[in-house]
């Protein structure tokens, strides 16, 4: 508990000193990411939203909410509308390091809210077990960084328990939550995003939400996916990224990308907390240069929407992608692959990708690590001017 209140602490600190504006370093002054402080202030007061009956509510009805609230009224609905589903994990219990679960244990009791040992494997491995009992666990790994010693779990259990007994069984009511990503402190062991390594596993699905919108239905859609799904989230957005989310009952559907913008000069792909970084690399060079930027947001890794990103390069003819984890074998060279085989006919610059570096995650060189909305505004004007 100790620990847990004092990584609060720290995060609320340097959130506020402004973490965020100096992961998107070089467009800083954007008022939009000036903006972002205030409001983050602004939904720390506002309660979740719960729908009791897990209805539809009124069609245009929303509430402004951060990606930690909705999150938390994601997983409220979930717990109300079926009793079999179960939240736990370190500090679960308490609210949580991000105090995601708050409310929970209080409104569902101990018997279907609840702290772990600190063992990753130990976490999957029960929630493997749980699922394959019917019920519907929800299993929290504090930071994606110490998702690996539960690595086998995932990969050789809950992965292929339906195809290793012919159909007889699954586990397809499990859904792992993990934080990841930048957060301006946490170094090499609370900053990494492996998504990459769980999109080779055929037999799980990857799903990274872009805002607290997108976490909300993507939250909801992965709990009651019919296959086992690792839920990423951007911890650097939980308090900062803050948008009108519908109350009650909303779900996206798995593997389809959303269209950020419409663009006619290049196509941006990214996920996650990438997005922002994407949406402001755009902006910045539609002002300055006068280049239009597609940008989309992939959602889910696995499966990915390929057919979205190949129908936009097809009328952009240029394509990079984006994301925070290592250049090498990351998410983004199948997507750059992919589209070279779909469109090869269709490019006019090669594709580019601006990625984390081949290091491990720095301290205090992060952003010099960080793929910033700088580094990605001078690759967009590199491939548009590109012969």
């Amino acid at each position: 508990m100790a620990l847990a209140a004092a990584v609060r602490r720290g995060m609320q600190a340097q959130l506020w000193a402004g973490v965020l504006q100096c992961q998107l370093r070089g467009l800083s002054s954007s008022p939009r990411v000036q903006q972002s402080a205030a409001a983050a202030a602004a939904a720390e007061a506002i309660p979740a939203s719960a729908s009791p009956g897990g209805g539809q509510e009124p069609a245009g009805r929303t509430v402004k909410m951060n990606l930690c609230s909705a999150i938390n009224d994601a997983l409220h609905i979930a717990m109300e509308e079926d009793p079999k589903t179960l939240c736990f994990g370190e500090d679960v219990g308490f609210g949580g390091v991000f105090m995601c679960s708050r409310g929970l244990q209080e409104r569902f009791g101990r018997d279907r809210v609840f702290n772990t040992p600190l063992s990753e494997q130990g976490i999957v491995g029960f929630a493997i077990g749980a699922a394959a009992e019917g019920l519907r666990p929800v299993a929290e790994i504090q930071f994606a960084d110490y998702i690996f010693p539960a690595f086998d779990q995932i990969t050789n259990e809950a992965a292929k328990y339906r195809y290793r007994s012919g159909g007889a069984y699954d586990v397809g009511g499990l859904t792992i939550r993990a934080p990841y990503g930048a957060v301006g402190h946490g170094g090499h062991y609370h900053s990494q995003s492996p998504e990459a390594f769980f999109t080779h596993i055929p037999g799980v699905k990857v799903v990274m939400p872009s805002g607290p919108r997108e976490a909300k239905g993507l939250l909801l859609a992965s709990i009651r996916e019919p296959d086992p799904v690792i839920f990423f989230e951007a911890k650097m957005l939980y308090r900062t990224a803050v948008e009108d989310v519908p109350e009650g009952e909303f779900e996206i559907p798995l593997g389809r990308a959303r269209t950020v913008q419409q663009g006619s000069d290049i196509t941006l792909v990214g996920w996650g907390q990438q997005v922002k970084v994407l949406e402001l690399a755009a902006r910045e060079v539609q002002e300055r240069d006068g280049i239009s930027c597609e940008v989309l947001d992939l959602r889910t890794l696995l499966p990915w929407d390929a057919d979205s990103v190949e129908a936009s390069v097809r009328k952009t003819g240029r394509l990079l992608v984006s994301h925070e984890a290592p250049v090498t074998s990351g998410f983004g060279a199948e997507v750059v692959s992919t589209i070279a085989d779909r469109c090869f006919w269709s490019l006019e610059a090669p594709p580019a990708r601006v990625c984390g570096y081949d290091t491990p995650f720095p301290l205090v060189f992060e952003p010099l690590y960080l793929p910033t909305a700088r580094r990605v505004a001078e690759a967009i004007r590199r491939t548009v001017t590109a012969t």
